[in-house]
This record gives structure tokens, C-alpha cells and sequence, in this order.
């Protein structure tokens, strides 16, 4: 059945309904005015709701509907428009209305070609902002066909602060020395911590079956169908490796190796391939060696996960890889991921973040003297030849000071850390919310 106008009239009256009565959590994303953007990120971690969130800023502001075309084009009502189609959305709009509008296109990357009508859209001065999930939105080709005109920026599942709001925990002032606030906040914690921070999955009860059934599409439809791999067996033991070894560097070759030995035949480029693939899809975090040199930059990183709910799928035993993973992902929204590495010569280091000179150790505990060992020696070594950096130890439920050889390193407990800016050193001007004002550590 052919597009008509009459048709893509009832689709923007339908989405318009739906953005008026969505209750959105605004998420901690500031626009330019005169920006365009390409919102990235794995399924379901909210980049329509990012888009209802800019819808509902502009209306706020004074700017009416008939300057806002917005198009979902997984609408069924939408499956057959091409490329060719596009401009009859834009068409349809200025006849309604007569008004230039915001342009907001939601999931676009379902169709072929778009990237050239949204170019256009932009060389006409209008505002655009575009989502999309899989791994052709994240290709280089694209960024570069893009960049430049647009802001590419990445979407994460809920940080710990926006998960109690979304659960409808609001902390007020005083909250951390009442005990039964703050074990309303740890109670919450252990819920994100096994099944992490994706909006959609915190409304429902059986959490892991949702996780599962995601997964799937992101394993079967994003990566699988989308780059025609046929070793499917090959890939999903090597996705349960990445998972099993997420607080490890990992060489491309010993990968191999392990997939060789469970009966299935894979070189290192398709290894490599795969774990790129795995990573285009969102559903990986590449983080590399501070020390490296390139090769080994490109051959032993650490791969964590994006999401604790999506990585607890394949882990037995999983507290101490949950732990960094979640650590990982939050060092990552708030630096950018190109901004987070490790750091391994003689000593070991789990995070280093450059640019605001941190330094952290992820450990379930250290009250055992081995893990204390472990851990604090070389964070202690690290901080006598970087005496201006700020060091943490992160642990699950431990609050400690340590200050040896005029090295301080302070220990806090994961919901803590995860909560308060006065354990970041964050670029002036960024913000986590309203509720993290209410720390005072």
C-alpha cells in the first residue's frame, strides 16, 4: 500500500498523543539551541524518551506542535516508506501548518538511504534530532557523513540517580543519616546491581526473562542478521567468554583458542570482527591499556558490558565482575568511553581517567590481607608518582580512609560512590541531578 499524507497525518496526530501523556525522566542531557543530534545506544535504554524529553523542553518553552514534526518510523502504518518517501513527512507537515518545523525522527536507521535526506534536512538550516539502535547508525561512514553538522551522543541505560527517581525514591536533605532512607537506597541498589539500569525492564517483575528476551534481539538482530554471520554457535561462546572474563584483557587469539576448543573453527580477523560487531550493537564497552602500545591498544583491552541486567545473564557467582562492570559503565557515561582505561605495568590498576586525573580500584572487599594486597599496594605505589591524583577504591557495602606514606585513597561502598559528585572530579558545568546535591561526604 502506497504512503499517503492522509496516512502520515493520523501517525504524527497518534504520536503526538502519546508524548503528551508519556511521564518522562529527564535525563541529564543539555541541547544546544542550535544543534542537531544523532542519539545512539543499545535497545531500550530510552532514546525515544530522550527525544519525548526535547519534545516536551520546546514545548515548555512556548514552541508550539505545529513546529514540531515528530516520526516514529517503527509506526507498522510506516514499514513500506523508502527514501524517496521522506520528503513527502516534511511536505505533509508544512501543508498541515505552514510552520518549519523541529524535526525529530525515531529510528530512522530502518530506512536505507536515510542518512542522505537528513544531510539535506540539515544544509536547510533545520533543527534535527535522530535515534537509532544497530549497528549501521554506529558505522564510521555514517558518523562521517554526519559529523560536523550533527551532535553523535550516546545514550546509557539509568545511572543509579535516575533509577531511584524513575522508582519513585526521592531522597531529601538529611536522607543519608536517616536508616530507614538509606536502606531504602541500598534495597534499591541490589535490584540495579543484578538487573541494571534499562528503563523499560524496571517495570516488570520477572526481570531476567525480559533481559533474556532482549538479549536475543540484540544477539539475533542487531549483530547476527545485520552482519550475516553464520557461526551463530561461534558467536554466542564467545559473547559468554567477553562475560566470564569482564574484569580481564582478553587477546584476540586466546579467544580463538577457546572457541577452537569447544568443537567450532573461527580465525582471529573473524574473532575480531565478532567482538567489533558485539560492540557496534552497544551491547559492549571496549576499554583499553593506558600503557599500551597500538597493537596491543587494539589486542588486549577489557570488555565490559553495557548493561549489569544483560551481563548477570551468563555469570554464576557474579558480585565482583557485577561490581567493576557497574563501576565501568558509570566512569564511561560520565568521562565518554574514550576518556576511560586501565592501567597495567608491574602494578594494576582497574580504571585511570586522564583527564580529571582519577584513579580506581574496583574490590568486592579488602579485608582479607591478600585482596588488601592486591588491590591497595599498587593504587598506594600509583599514587606516590601521581601525587596530585584523586584515588578510590570502590567496594560493595566498606567505608574506610587510607593514608600511608602521604598517599590518601578513600574507600567507599558502590550505591555511595554512585551517587555523590564529590567522589568525581567532573568537568565544571556538568550536572547529575537535583539528588545528588543532597550528599554531603
Amino acid at each position: 500500500m502506497a504512503i499517503t499524507k492522509e496516512i502520515i497525518r493520523a501517525c504524527l496526530r497518534d504520536k503526538r498523543d502519546e508524548i503528551e501523556s508519556a511521564k518522562v525522566i529527564f535525563r541529564p542531557i543539555e541541547f544546544e539551541d542550535n544543534g542537531n543530534y544523532v542519539f545512539v545506544g543499545v535497545r531500550h535504554v530510552g532514546k525515544s524518551y530522550v527525544l519525548f524529553q526535547r519534545v516536551k523542553q520546546l514545548l515548555a518553552s512556548g514552541t508550539g506542535w505545529d513546529e514540531i514534526l515528530f516520526v516514529d518510523f517503527e509506526d507498522e502504518r510506516l514499514s513500506e516508506l523508502e527514501a524517496s518517501d521522506l520528503n513527502l513527512l516534511l511536505e505533509t507537515h508544512l501543508e498541515t501548518y505552514g510552520k518549519k518545523p523541529y524535526i525529530f525522527l525515531d529510528e530512522i536507521q530502518n530506512i536505507p538511504g536515510w542518512d542522505k535526506f537528513v544531510r539535506r534536512l540539515a544544509n536547510a538550516k533545520y533543527h534535527i534530532y535522530v535515534t537509532g539502535s544497530n549497528a549501521n547508525m554506529l558505522s564510521k561512514d555514517v558518523a562521517t557523513t554526519l559529523g560536523g553538522r550533527f551532535f553523535i551522543t550516546d545514550v546509557y541505560p539509568y545511572s543509579f540517580s535516575e533509577y531511584l527517581h524513575a522508582n519513585h525514591i526521592e531522597l531529601k536533605d538529611g536522607w543519608i543519616d536517616s536508616t530507614i532512607e538509606r536502606s531504602e537506597v541500598v534495597r534499591a541498589f541490589n535490584e540495579f546491581f543484578y538487573y541494571g539500569g534499562l528503563p523499560e525492564i524496571s517495570e516488570f517483575r520477572n526481570k531476567r526473562k525480559m533481559l533474556s528476551g532482549l538479549y536475543q534481539k540484540i544477539y539475533l538482530g542487531d549483530i547476527c542478521t545485520r552482519n550475516c554471520i553464520k557461526n551463530e554457535h561461534a558467536l554466542n561462546i564467545l559473547i559468554k567468554k567477553l562475560a566470564e572474563s569482564v574484569k580481564q584483557p582478553v587477546s584476540f587469539n586466546r579467544l580463538k583458542n577457546i572457541v577452537v576448543s569447544t568443537g567450532y573453527k573461527i580465525s582471529v580477523p573473524t574473532v575480531m570482527d565478532y567482538v567489533e560487531y558485539a560492540a557496534d550493537s552497544w551491547l559492549l564497552l571496549p576499554v583499553e591499556n593506558e600503557l599500551s602500545k597500538l597493537a596491543d591498544k587494539e589486542s588486549n583491552k577489557k570488555y565490559y558490558f553495557i548493561d549489569n541486567g544483560l551481563l548477570n545473564l551468563f555469570l554464576i557467582n557474579p558480585e565482583t565482575s557485577l561490581l567493576e562492570n557497574v563501576v565501568a559503565v558509570q566512569l564511561c557515561r560520565l568521562y565518554e568511553r574514550e576518556q576511560v582505561s586501565y592501567f597495567s605495568d608491574t602494578r594494576e590498576i582497574d580504571f585511570v581517567v586522564d583527564k580529571v586525573k582519577m584513579a580506581v580500584q574496583v574490590s568486592y572487599s579488602i579485608k582479607e590481607k591478600d585482596t588488601y594486597n592486591r588491590e591497595v599496594v599498587p593504587l598506594l605505589s600509583f599514587g606516590e608518582s601521581h601525587n596530585d591524583w584523586q584515588l578510590l577504591i570502590v567496594t560493595y557495602d566498606e567505608t574506610d580512609h587510607i593514608t600511608e606514606k602521604g598517599v590518601d585513597i578513600d574507600v567507599v561502598p558502590a550505591w555511595k560512590w554512585l551517587l555523590s559528585p564529590s567522589l568525581h572530579r567532573r568537568e565544571e558545568g556538568r550536572e547529575s541531578g537535583d539528588v545528588l546535591a543532597t550528599l554531603n561526604l
